[in-house]
């Protein structure tokens, strides 16, 4: 199957939605299926408004136009609601052609959190984009339950998985070199106003706090913690030797659809500390793998108790080979007359 994905998260953005497209990407392919990936790089770009290390693409037509064109895809999705997402989604709609989106992020609550836009004006504006869809897949039940109630229609379950060879357990020394006190209490993830960093840099805890990430947080946050050891982005070999060192992982957000970060963490056999929300609720569910408490401290302390064992066991429930499998019976078929190749890619 000829698949186009059209997203604007791609590399060399470091985030979750990244991740589980870059890897979406390479099983499909594995499988056999010609991937089309229309990602801002392809385009002339500017910095996202309060992240600069986002490129928003811009001058999209009729570039994707005559991509899309040139492909003449079988599955059209799209991943993500920025430029490149809503051109997408035009180029469909003026051509009655079937199409799915995804909802990763609750980017109502980040431009509530950064810019004060009321969350009923930003869910308006996500409700009407996604209308149009087949199908909207959303990563857990939360999410999904949230999004009904908020009047979208066509939205289904598509989870994620994480890459069992990278993220395993195995041995623990990665942070031996900065000698820090133990237990070491770790947070992976954007550096920005949804993770809710703060409610964990803010915790009176023994031992250390390590932060793996960057955002627009990140100056202002490491002046007023300078206790903490900040890591900045890593190579993810590198982040699955960090998480296998943490005692704990520490998940802060109240805001995430998922939290991939989490099932990177129980992978490398790391528990996990986080709000009893939406995100951990579906990723710890459960089991014996983390701990869930309003008290962000108390989740902490329990976790630290929890077996190392048993966090790698949840993980497994969370299959790449399974999430793509999922995907594809999830697309939207386009009949084979609908779009014909007529121009070449460029």
């Amino acid at each position: 199957m000829r698949i186009a994905i059209i997203t604007d998260a791609w590399k060399p953005q470091v985030n979750g939605v990244v991740t589980i497209l870059v890897e979406l990407v390479d099983q499909l392919k594995a499988l056999g299926h010609e991937v089309l990936v229309i990602q801002p790089d392809l385009f002339d770009t500017r910095p996202c408004p309060g992240y600069p290390e986002i490129a928003l693409a811009r001058g999209i037509e009729p570039r994707l136009s005559r991509q899309l064109q040139a492909f003449a895809p079988q599955a059209i999705h799209v991943a993500t609601e920025g430029p490149l997402g809503s051109k997408a989604r035009k180029f469909c709609i003026k051509r009655k052609l079937p199409f799915t989106t995804a909802f990763h992020t609750r980017f109502p609550e980040i431009l509530h959190a950064a810019l004060r836009v009321p969350l009923a004006w930003g869910y308006w504006w996500f409700r009407r984009f996604h209308a149009r869809a087949q199908r909207v897949m959303v990563p857990a039940p939360a999410t999904l339950r949230m999004l009904q109630a908020r009047g979208f229609e066509n939205v289904v379950q598509w989870t994620h998985g994480v890459d069992g060879q990278v993220f395993a357990p195995g041995a623990r020394n990665a942070l031996d070199h900065l000698n820090l006190p133990k237990p070491i209490h770790l947070f992976v993830g954007r550096v920005s106003y949804e993770k809710n960093i703060e409610a964990f840099l803010n915790l009176d805890l023994p031992g250390s706090k390590v932060v793996c990430g960057v955002g627009p947080l990140a100056t202002r946050l490491k002046t007023q913690f300078p206790d903490v050891t900040w890591l900045g982005i890593l190579p993810r070999k590198e982040l699955a030797g960090v998480y296998r060192a943490a005692d704990v992982f520490v998940f802060p957000s109240k805001s995430d659809t998922f939290g991939l970060t989490m099932l990177e963490a129980m992978a490398c056999g790391t528990p996990v500390a986080a709000y009893p929300v939406e995100g951990p609720i579906d990723v710890i569910s459960d089991s014996p793998a983390g701990v869930m408490h309003d008290d962000l401290a108390q989740a902490v302390q329990a976790a630290l108790r929890i077996d190392r064992f048993y966090p790698p066991q949840r993980a497994a429930h969370f299959d790449n080979t399974t999430v793509t499998q999922e995907f594809l019976q999830m697309l939207a078929p386009i009949a084979s007359p609908a779009l014909k190749p007529q121009l070449a890619l460029g």
